[in-house]
């Protein structure tokens, strides 16, 4: 089996590489949404969602020990679905095209709220989100290319000031007396979408875990991994679920639902609204938070923008992208991916609306994504004989059902309701994916 040893990360770097990864726009913004829909019953939606993606991080942990490469969002399905080299391939660039759109809009969207938290929390920055944004771009560009050994070490940094920052929140609001346990009842009724709103907001909530692949998907750059990927998917979502849990918590002690109701402004800032209102005796409390989400959006831009160079690298090694997404420098880094990414990311974040909305349109890549993942684990145990010394999940051959059938349940009524616009747009870059893939395999062949 491949790279046993030979990696840079070990377990302390895995675990903050997923860790930062997950830590970003979603917590500190899109908390807000779940907040508002299901009032304190968000918090289940939280605790639900950590669940369905733990599972997912677990199925991709035995895929990556199984075909230790990294790319695993295209490397699994190419080497797990179909019965020839050829059908692997193109079901591998089915999943690999999406998670492009994906992680490319991912990268301007946290790139803007860098700009947003910075102009909110400091004013000398007012006005400046675009700018803010296209630098976030270009300092996580500089940072991913360097060596990984030293920017695991970074990573590291920027974790430990994340969960610094997060606990100085959490706690400020308790020992204030900021935090009122009369907002979190009734629990399931507060919010907008009723009884049940905290299972409408649970698909919201998964963003929040997206980086538990992390690792998986940079196997290659992990030391000893059938042992150290699972073990940094167990310890990072334990670390970040309680965080997630302590934040909201704090949140929801000091601002209601109807608070957000009432000010739809504050539904993406959900935090500093919080520590703008409830504790303004604290006016330094408003700036911890606009750090504190500056730190996360930067982690989870760097784990993105790295995710996507590699699985851009792992496709032109079959020749499906030019060889010069192949081509890595002496730190081992791909970098003309990276750029690529980086470039697009740029471009991307000079238009805040039409990132947003691009996110939207393109909700659908990250499900297919999931479940492509999940029927290549099924395909894998059945197919293949599991190596030795990899690591087998927990449940065995029920662990990707488990993970598939709960992602279809959360995210049915999403698809079922979805606009029209999200589906053509869905449609429409496949249909683009699919005629690049002809033409490129057309020249490939001949």
């Amino acid at each position: 089996m491949e790279n046993n040893n030979g990696g840079s990360l070990n377990l302390l770097a895995a675990v903050t590489m997923i860790a930062g990864g997950m830590i970003g726009s979603a917590i500190f913004s899109l908390s807000g949404l779940t907040m508002y829909t299901a009032g304190p019953a968000a918090i289940l939606s939280w605790i639900i969602a950590a669940l369905i993606m733990l599972c997912y991080g677990l199925v991709c942990a035995e895929l990556a020990t199984r075909f230790p490469k990294s790319g695993g969002v295209f490397v699994f399905p190419t080497k797990a679905l179909g019965k020839t080299e050829k059908q692997g391939r193109f079901w591998g660039w089915i999943s690999v095209w999406g998670y492009f759109n994906a992680n490319i809009v991912a990268v301007a969207f946290a790139a803007i709220y860098v700009g947003t938290y910075l102009s909110v929390g400091f004013p000398v920055f007012e006005g400046m989100q675009i700018p803010l944004a296209v630098g976030s771009v270009i300092l996580v560009y500089l940072m991913n290319i360097m060596k990984m050994s030293s920017l695991g070490k970074l990573n590291n940094i920027l974790v430990a000031g994340i969960v610094i920052t997060m606990l100085i929140y959490i706690i400020t609001s308790i020992v204030t007396g900021a935090f009122e346990t009369s907002n979190l009842i009734p629990f399931f009724s507060q919010g907008a979408g009723g009884d049940l709103g905290f299972i409408s907001v649970v698909p919201t909530a998964m963003t929040g875990y997206g980086s538990i692949v992390a690792v998986s998907f940079m196997v290659q750059e992990v030391k000893n991994p059938n042992r150290n990927v699972p073990r940094a998917v167990l310890i990072a979502m334990t670390i970040v679920c309680l965080l997630y849990l302590g934040m909201i918590v704090a949140t929801l002690g000091m601002i209601s639902a109807d608070f957000l109701a009432d000010n739809p402004g504050m539904r993406y800032i959900p935090m500093y609204a919080a520590a703008f209102t409830k504790l303004a005796s604290v006016p330094w409390m408003s700036k911890v938070i606009s750090i504190s989400a500056l730190l996360a959006l930067i982690t989870t831009m760097l784990v993105v923008m790295s995710l996507t160079a590699r699985a851009m690298k792992a496709v032109s090694d079959t020749k499906l992208l030019p060889e010069a997404f192949g081509k890595i420098s002496s730190n081992g880094i791909p970098v003309f991916a990276t750029s690529v990414v980086a470039i697009l990311a740029a471009i991307i974040s000079f238009f805040p609306d039409f990132t947003e909305l691009l996110v939207n349109l393109g909700a659908l890549f990250a499900v297919m994504v999931t479940v492509m993942t999940n029927i290549s684990l099924i395909a894998a145990q059945k197919k293949f004989p599991l190596p030795e010394g990899a690591f087998k999940a927990p449940l065995g051959k029920a662990l990707p059902w488990i993970s598939l059938v709960l992602t279809f349940i959360c995210n049915i009524s999403a698809i079922i309701s979805g606009n029209i616009l999200v589906y053509a747009f869905t449609l429409g870059w496949y249909v683009i994916g699919i005629i690049y893939y002809k033409i490129r395999v057309r020249k490939i062949d001949n």
